[in-house]
Formats: C-alpha cells, sequence, structure tokens
C-alpha cells in the first residue's frame, strides 16, 4: 500500500485523460541535423501521438524561426490529417518564437496559445545565398558550367548574379507567399482581418500583439492551459523522435550556420 501511493496507478486504472506532446524545435528543413525538423525526422512520433489510449487532446510545442515551406506544409498535413480521422483536438503552443514556417506549423492547432514575449508571424518568403565570382577569380579557378535549356541555371553562386535570373525567383517566392497566405487566411478564418494586407508582409509580432491581431487564441503555456481544461492531473505521454545526428560535413556545417542565421534574425 506505501508503494501505490508513490505510484499513479489509480490514475492509470481510473484511465486519466491523456494529453500527447509533440515537440518542434530547430529549423525547419528537409535533412535535419544538429536538432533540425522534418517530416522524417518527426513522422513515427505524430503517428504515436494519435495511438495513445485515453487520448483526450495532443498539444503541439513549436520553437522555430522557420525554414522549409514543403516540411512545414507535410508535417502540417499530416498531423491534421491524424486529427480529423481520431477527431481529437490539436492545441498549439508557440515558445520562444513561432515564425515563418514555425508559425505555418503551429496552424496546425485547433487553437494556438503563446507566451506575451513570444515572437509570431513572419508570414513572408525569404532567399538568400553568397556570390563567389570575385573569390574564385582570386583563386585562378575556372568555373565550367553546361546546362540543356536555357532556364536551367538559377543565380549560380560562381556567376554574376542575372537580373532575369532575379526576376523568375520573384515569382517563385511570391507563389509560395501567395500560398502562406491562403494557408493563414484559411486556418484564421473569422479571426483575423482577411483584408488587412499589413499581417502578410513578412513582419514578426510578440505574442500580445499577435493575440490583438488573432494570429493566436490566447496568452497561455502548455501545463496550464491543458489543466484548465482537462483537470489538475491530467497523464501527460511526450513522444520522442529521430535522434539528433552530429556534424557530419562541410554541408552540415553549412546547415548549421544556416540555422544559426534564421534563429539569429529573431534574436535568439
Amino acid at each position: 500500500m506505501k508503494l501505490r501511493d508513490h505510484l499513479p496507478i489509480d490514475r492509470l486504472w481510473s484511465r486519466a485523460p491523456v494529453v500527447a506532446v509533440l515537440r518542434f524545435e530547430g529549423v525547419i528543413m528537409s535533412r535535419p541535423r544538429r536538432g533540425g525538423v522534418s517530416l522524417a525526422s518527426h513522422a513515427t512520433a505524430i503517428e504515436r501521438a494519435f495511438r495513445v489510449s485515453n487520448l483526450v487532446a495532443v498539444a503541439v510545442v513549436v520553437n522555430s524561426p522557420g525554414g522549409s515551406a514543403v516540411q512545414s506544409a507535410l508535417l502540417f498535413r499530416r498531423i491534421r490529417e491524424l486529427a480529423e480521422e481520431k477527431h481529437v483536438p490539436v492545441i498549439s503552443f508557440a515558445e520562444d518564437v513561432a515564425a515563418s514556417g514555425g508559425y505555418w506549423l503551429a496552424l496546425a492547432g485547433d487553437e494556438i496559445f503563446s507566451e506575451e514575449t513570444s515572437i509570431l508571424g513572419s508570414i513572408g518568403v525569404i532567399s538568400a545565398s553568397f556570390g563567389f565570382t570575385q573569390l574564385i577569380e582570386r583563386l585562378g579557378v575556372e568555373r565550367r558550367l553546361h546546362a540543356a535549356g536555357e532556364r536551367k541555371s538559377l543565380l549560380d553562386p560562381f556567376l554574376p548574379e542575372n537580373p532575369a535570373d532575379v526576376e523568375r525567383l520573384t515569382v517563385l517566392q511570391q507563389d509560395i507567399h501567395r500560398a502562406f497566405k491562403e494557408h493563414v487566411q484559411r486556418r484564421r478564418a473569422g479571426k483575423i482581418d482577411t483584408g488587412d494586407e499589413s499581417l502578410f508582409n513578412g513582419d514578426v509580432l510578440t505574442g500580445r500583439m499577435a493575440l490583438n491581431r488573432g494570429l493566436v487564441d490566447g496568452i497561455g503555456e502548455l501545463r496550464g492551459v491543458m489543466r484548465a481544461r482537462y483537470g489538475d492531473k491530467p497523464f501527460w505521454r511526450r513522444l520522442p523522435f529521430t535522434a539528433r545526428e552530429p556534424i557530419a560535413s562541410i554541408a552540415d556545417l553549412a546547415d548549421w550556420v544556416e540555422a544559426r542565421l534564421l534563429w539569429a534574425s529573431f534574436g535568439l
């Protein structure tokens, strides 16, 4: 009996409500390392979250400056498909930052909560690269590029920037941006002013500002919100995901640098 007093046996026998917690922390990228996020890294955890017995809700905790629009969309879609199939509510929580692709992912929640000082929004599209033309000239390196199709090469970093390439890139970015806007308008319908274009100019907002403009539903954190809804002692089930891998190549180092730049753009 003394042992029973120290174990949650009664809670388990009474089938206490279970909240599955999914954490998405890091830059969203197609081949994540050092804490990055992708569908491949989190697919198993997402599937397991919706298979938990006596499940009453899935909490999605986001701490991400964004990254790949495609991976953000894939993660969002997988969560929503399972939520609708299992008829389970999803509640999203923004921590330090849920911006750009991170906010896209947070929209998987039926509701979104954040801290007053969380950073959200950044509803826009950005592309960054480097130009190495002067460097290879100083090194005496000759660039050889052969392509079939006049538009096969786009903004090659070893060639001078071509205005026509920039124009093509702008068209692509505008189309992705349009999809992002429509995604926000669809998921936040009735909560935001869909005619307010300043919501979609890439600006960032604090949690309090985001609440005033309808991008989040309330100020709160995971335990406080979920306990208020499902009792003082819900049974938490945190789902593990693929282990982080160490830096293994120059390409991975470049990914790490890019990730640091993304975090730094939000002061983190």
